[in-house]
């Protein structure tokens, strides 16, 4: 339990790096005129990604889960791999990378990395969403799993991705001639 906590408490602070990093982008953003979208479901998100966290320990310590090495070393693994591809879609996206929707108006979407792929929307969603079932899973911690699983894909589903997508929309450069 303490090696599952320190990884726990570990990604907790790669979060704050994170929020760093979001902060220094989101300067770079607003000095260009960058525009922010979902003010309102953004705390819900932290609040989310936070009670996962909590969850995560005190599911494993409170209800004594043990950890089972056939589940445990795959899912640290996998959220391993999250980790690495979280950081990889913050490299590929630069400074228009944040945890907030901000766009700044007329710049060309990035198609570096993971972004090169059309068919592939929204990649760090997609990293976070398989992250949400690891890193609980690593220590058989299921009923956080399974309660983030279900809340992300409503929050996500139901208000990040539709409100990035119309933000994205409407400050998507436009063709010449088009109206």
């Amino acid at each position: 339990m303490i090696a599952y906590t320190l990884l726990i408490l570990a990604t907790g602070g790669e979060r704050v790096v994170e929020l760093v990093i979001s902060r220094r982008n989101a300067a770079w953003a607003a000095a260009r005129g960058g525009v922010e979208s979902g003010r309102r479901h953004f705390p819900a998100m932290v609040l989310l990604h936070t009670g996962m966290l909590l969850g995560c320990l005190a599911e494993v310590w409170l209800l004594g889960h043990p950890f089972l090495p056939w589940l445990g070393w795959p899912m640290l693994v996998v959220a391993l791999a999250c980790q690495a591809g979280r950081y990889w879609v913050i490299a590929s996206l630069g400074r228009q990378w944040n945890t907030r929707v901000i766009v700044v108006p007329g710049m060309p979407l990035s198609r570096r990395g993971p972004y090169r792929w059309a068919w592939l929307r929204h990649p760090n969603y997609w990293i976070v969403a398989i992250e949400g079932v690891a890193l609980p899973l690593v220590h058989t911690a299921w009923i956080t799993a399974v309660v983030f699983t279900v809340l992300n894909a409503v929050l996500l589903l139901g208000f990040r991705i539709p409100t990035e997508e119309r933000a994205l929309a409407a400050a998507a450069p436009r063709e010449p001639g088009a109206s």
